[in-house]
């Protein structure tokens, strides 16, 4: 498939979850390994980031220092929320990224997680610029920018930025219609606004691939052969305008799963996706906190308690049974939006009567406190 003047694969390499020798040390061998089956099933495409650690060196050693640079497009991003107090503080993540991968030039360079407080700090660095010019002097081919933020807050950002080439965004079949994720919504502003998408976490951080055991029977009494994660990045690969669609692969076994289906991808029949739509109601269902994730909690919560990022790990964990991920999703949380534990809660009440969910607030950050307390 041909996006932007490059010739991409539906399947994307996301370089954040590499298999690990131990906790801190990347295993570059078999990253090697999966590199070379990726690129000889005819994909190009690889998604790193200058926040992943460990991931820009090792794809350094793995694909860049073993592979032609004109075979393969590379990716990384720009988080500049993060512990940067200077323009120059964000422009030094690009040189060390460059540095890190040995890359020459990044084919698609993105500004990090943009929403929320995070999209004026890249304004205020005069970071869109910073990209053009590296666009001019050419170290980046094409520029973008991912997104987690609503679908009011993607418009704006498209409207001041119509420079941008692409979004990369959120979408699998379990957040389509989530009130707190709106895949679907933030979808179609990108539609609207005619850019292309890269989609990340379409098997939600790998949780999709071992669904609740009733959405899990549904896949397989319609196709006992397919894994429940080819599902999920089948929806994702099926929707139109899609550059390619991540997989933040960890060993051969999960490289060689994605390869059966997406080498030679064909489009959901209509019956594949009534047995998916099924799937997601039935998913939708089951007993979660209801929260939108409007925040109007926040706004008068006096300890600055992380309340909504904490109800979307807790659901996480009440659907996957993910304990590790749900409680790592807490932590991103937390740091992203400068907010404190559910621990921390004084019990004062001013949330429960601003929250038009009417959730008993209280009593599940106590819930959220004692669960994630291991």
């Amino acid at each position: 498939m041909s996006y932007l003047g490059e010739e991409i694969g539906k399947l994307g390499f996301g370089l954040m979850r590499l298999p690990h020798i131990d906790e801190n040390t990347i295993d570059v061998e078999q990253t090697k390994l999966m590199v070379d089956e990726f690129l000889a099933a005819g994909f190009t495409y690889f998604d790193t980031a200058w926040a992943y650690p460990g991931s820009e060196e090792a794809i350094k050693k793995a694909l860049v220092e073993r592979y032609p640079r004109e075979k393969f497009q590379l990716a990384t991003k720009n988080a500049a929320w993060i512990n940067c107090k200077t323009r120059e503080d964000a422009i030094e993540q690009f040189n060390l990224s460059l540095t890190r991968t040995g890359a020459g030039y990044f084919d698609f360079y993105l500004l990090h997680n943009l929403g929320d407080t995070r999209t004026q700090v890249f304004e205020d660095f005069d970071l869109w610029n910073f990209v053009q010019e590296q666009k001019a002097a050419g170290k980046i081919k094409h520029v973008g920018f991912s997104c987690h933020g609503t679908p009011e807050e993607l418009d704006a950002i498209l409207n001041a930025h119509p420079e941008a080439e692409f979004v990369q965004l959120q979408i699998n079949y379990a957040d389509w219609e989530s009130p707190a994720i709106q895949s679907r919504a933030c979808y179609e502003v990108a539609r609207r606004h005619n850019k292309p998408v890269i989609i990340m976490e379409p098997i939600k951080g790998g949780n999709l691939a071992n669904p609740p055991e009733s959405i899990a029977k549904i896949f397989k009494d319609a196709e006992p052969n397919s894994s429940c994660a080819s599902w999920a990045m089948r929806f994702a690969a099926d929707l139109e305008g899609i550059i390619t669609v991540l997989s933040g692969m960890s060993n051969l076994e999960q490289m060689r799963d994605n390869l059966s289906y997406m080498k030679g991808f064909k489009h959901l029949t209509d019956s594949q996706k009534k047995v998916i739509e099924h799937a997601r109601v039935e998913l939708a269902k089951i007993p979660v906190i209801p929260c939108t994730t409007c925040d109007y909690c926040a706004k008068v919560c006096p300890m600055n308690i992380c309340i909504s990022g904490s109800f979307v790990s807790m659901n996480i964990y009440t659907l996957y049974k993910n304990y590790e991920f749900a409680k790592n999703q807490i932590g991103w949380q937390k740091m992203r939006l400068g907010k404190k534990d559910a621990s921390e809660c004084i019990k004062c009440g001013k949330c429960e009567h601003a929250c038009p969910q009417h959730i008993k607030i209280r009593d599940e950050l106590q819930r959220v406190a004692q669960t994630f307390s291991k």
